[in-house]
């Protein structure tokens, strides 16, 4: 049995539970809630870095998720969402390179506009991230072919996706620059799998 250090806000979080409900080992890890923003968590007895995801398991704990993906992935057997090899894996390194530094810019700017005292929130800073969001999701929008396969590229950029819906709706239009991910995500987003994981 695994044991994963989550939060049900968190995009990184979400991405390594779709993968384990698709890989189908969901029924293998116990979700731990942790608010890594509590003056009471524990969270760094499991991750000294005081973030999730953590995935605590017989062979060690691993944090960030693709390190907990790419562990339960390993897990999978024959359900392989993190290819081996060859060009398949390079696709999927791409795809989730770029999803993934989306989801961080999202992350931060949602840290700089939400925790931060109005009066210390730079302006400057939040358009680098929404300049960063803009240019990922045009890049993901070019590569629309990539995302047809059920991977870890795809996952991640669903999970990303649904963050902007989630956190920046209100400040980020993005299905306005990007129309042909908004018809993609309309498919993805209904997956018994990011049904169950949406953020409330």
């Amino acid at each position: 049995m695994m044991k994963l250090r989550y939060a049900k806000a968190s995009p990184f979080v979400r991405k390594v539970i779709v993968l384990a409900e698709e890989a189908g080992l969901a029924d293998r890890i116990e979700l731990v809630a942790t608010d890594v923003w509590s003056d009471q968590t524990d969270i760094q007895t499991d991750n000294p870095l005081g973030k999730v995801p953590a995935l605590v398991t017989s062979d060690g704990t691993f944090v960030g998720s693709f390190a907990c993906c790419d562990y339960i992935n390993g897990q999978s057997g024959s359900r392989k969402l993190i290819p081996d090899e060859g060009r398949a894996r390079w696709r999927v390194m791409q795809t989730h390179g770029l999803a993934d530094g989306a989801m961080e810019a999202a992350v931060a700017y949602v840290i700089e506009s939400l925790r931060r005292p109005k009066e210390y929130v730079y302006q400057g800073y939040l358009d680098r991230q929404a300049g960063k969001i803009a240019a990922a999701l045009g890049a993901l929008e070019a590569r629309l072919a990539d995302l047809s396969e059920l991977d870890l590229g795809s996952i991640t950029t669903g999970c990303m996706l649904g963050y902007l819906d989630f956190r920046l709706k209100a400040v980020l239009d993005w299905r306005a620059k990007a129309s042909g991910l908004a018809g993609w995500y309309a498919d993805f987003a209904k997956r018994p799998s990011m049904l169950k994981s949406a953020p409330e």
